[in-house]
């Protein structure tokens, strides 16, 4: 079976020099095979359409006008907004003008903003509507260029004037393409550089066909914050390798979602946890709705079309429960694509069962971002997935049950830290892998099973090592639970051994819907499922103590919890817990 970079060789020479296309050589090569066909869509607040053509069109008014404003290759240029196809065109303009993009999140806090502003020393920024009078002034910063991505406000993209030609050159595939900064805590961010390289092999890892198998006619569609390298590369990356379209989303509300499903007939979507977990509670109460017969019938149905997919291959799910399907607007979906975070197996398995394509991911930043996915055709329910091709992954510092921490290296491993290099020295092993600070094994056919992060691991009384998120994970698909953080704390001050401890946020919606608003009815509500999980774990594993927030924790825009800054917040709590 060919790989699917091997397309690539009837361009080379012609559109790109070398091993891999740049991401605007990559344009051009979609812009050449279909220049008439959509490129970005969005339909909220309004329906906005470009074709490969005509985005093209817009991307060198941009070029010229930002060449114009004294834009030099290498320069770096902050880009922060909503996702929309302005977004996607800007981030295109830099790039084609051989810029470093830097995408910041558009929830950042405008001080914030203009701090790395300085830090990476641009003189232009695009900015969308809302913080357009907030961020990137004389007196906070450099900024001398300004475009907006909202038509509300001035220098709007497609608003900008005609400037004379210049001449320019695409960046090459080793050039720094982007810097994109992790959410760590206040002032801890980390500007991880990622190459052309890095993206565009990456992308062409995860379409390989023993992977995921997308075509030119599927659409694709930009749900998660694009700049996120997660939806950076398995969406955008992927709709312009294919010369697909790609569709916008307005936001995570599910309305909104299931509207965009329907009009865009969107083949791949790709998103979160948290956003499965909320679709398939969501099927599940349904079901539950036609009553006992009937769902104790589907709940049959559902496992017999999983064994079938597991041991013929047929995908019998999609016939079977095309109502259930075609109600929630996912029937015309071809794959549903899962990053960004612990999945529990079980919902994995559920997707399977339906009859969609559920493709399980992992990555980080630092390898923009995929490393590994569970193949749709040959997945393992308890993996995150294959390692990519070209990519070597081994376990190191390995305990007696074999686990380790999981290192890297290949062609989508980042090039260091912005400014930083003893965080960048911290990173590579001497031989030049990247220490993901991920804990986990590999099987004899490169599957990887991930236990949990270096830095969070718990160590109980018997020298047993635990992860959190192994357990969070068994919490998933708990419709009382709205999120839920596994730490550990101090049992026995003598031996400094420690338990494991539940902090919860129970759902609001949950219980309203219920008519439960009483706390201690709730409170033993919560430690009657605690005991149910406990009952699944091993001894050593299960939680003593809970400590229920009147509050949701803090969350990233990716909708992962950050573990480090509501950990310090837990600290310095009143309200330590109680055993259970």
């Amino acid at each position: 079976m060919e790989s699917s970079w091997s397309v690539l060789d009837s361009f080379r020479g012609d559109f790109f020099q070398g091993e891999w296309p740049s991401i605007p050589e990559h344009f051009q090569i979609s812009l050449h095979q279909y220049p008439d066909c959509p490129c970005f869509t969005a339909f909220t607040p309004e329906l906005i359409k470009f074709t490969y053509k005509e985005a093209y069109e817009v991307i060198q008014n941009t070029v010229r006008y930002l060449m114009q404003a004294g834009m030099k290759k290498g320069d770096r240029v902050v880009l922060t907004g909503k996702n929309s196809p302005y977004w996607a065109l800007a981030y295109l303009s830099v790039m084609e003008a051989g810029g470093v993009i830097v995408p910041l999140d558009y929830q950042m806090e405008p001080e914030r903003m203009n701090y790395l502003i300085n830090f990476v020393e641009a003189e232009i920024l695009f900015i969308d509507k809302e913080k357009c009078d907030l961020v990137g002034f004389e007196n906070d910063t450099k900024i001398k260029t300004r475009i907006s991505l909202s038509k509300e406000k001035s220098n709007f993209i497609m608003d900008l004037p005609a400037s004379p030609e210049k001449e320019y050159s695409r960046p090459a595939e080793n050039d720094l393409a982007a810097i994109l900064f992790t959410s760590g805590t206040t002032g801890n961010e980390k500007g991880v550089m990622l190459t052309h390289r890095n993206f565009i092999s990456d992308a062409y890892y995860a379409c390989d066909p023993n992977f995921l198998i997308g075509e030119h006619k599927d659409v694709w569609y930009a749900l998660l914050p694009l700049h996120h390298s997660y939806c950076m590369t398995a969406v955008f990356m992927e709709s312009i390798i294919h010369g697909s379209d790609m569709v916008f989303a307005a936001g995570l509300a599910t309305g909104q979602i299931m509207n965009d499903l329907k009009m865009g007939k969107i083949t791949i979507v790709m998103g979160i946890p948290l956003l499965y977990n909320k679709i398939l509670k969501g099927l599940m109460k349904q079901v539950r709705t036609k009553g006992l017969i009937i769902h104790t019938y589907i709940g049959l149905m559902m496992r017999l079309s999983g064994l079938i997919k597991i041991i013929f291959k047929v995908n019998l799910g999609k016939k079977l429960f095309k109502a259930l399907l075609v109600k929630a607007n996912l029937y015309n979906v071809k794959y549903l694509i899962c990053g960004g975070g612990p999945l529990a197996p079980e919902t994995f398995k559920r997707y399977n069962q339906l009859g969609l394509d559920f493709v399980q991911g992992y990555g980080l930043t630092e390898t923009a971002p995929i490393i590994a996915l569970n193949p749709s055709k040959h997945f393992k329910v308890e993996s995150v997935g294959k390692i990519f091709p070209l990519c070597e992954a081994k376990i190191i510092d390995k305990d007696e049950d074999g686990i380790g921490e999981v290192i890297i290296k290949g062609s989508t491993t980042c090039s260091g830290y912005y400014k930083n290099k003893e965080a960048t020295d911290e990173l590579f092993t001497e031989d030049g892998y990247l220490k993901t600070g991920d804990l986990g094994y590999l099987d004899k056919d490169n599957y990887l099973y991930l236990t949990g992060r270096k830095k969070s691991m718990i160590v109980t009384e018997g020298g047993k090592n635990i992860f959190p998120e192994e357990i969070e994970d068994h919490f998933q698909l708990f419709q009382q639970i709205e999120q839920i953080l596994i730490k550990g704390y101090l049992a026995d001050k003598e031996t400094k051994a420690e338990g494991i401890e539940a902090v919860i946020y129970p759902s609001e919606e949950h219980y309203q819907t219920a008519g439960i608003f009483n706390e201690e009815e709730i409170k033993a509500d919560i430690i009657k499922i605690i005991h149910h999980v406990n009952r699944e774990l091993l001894p050593y594993k299960r939680i003593s103590k809970l400590r229920l927030t009147k509050e949701p924790m803090e969350m990233t825009t990716t909708k992962k919890l950050k573990r480090p800054n509501i950990l310090e917040k837990l600290k310095k709590s009143e309200d330590t817990g109680f055993l259970i």
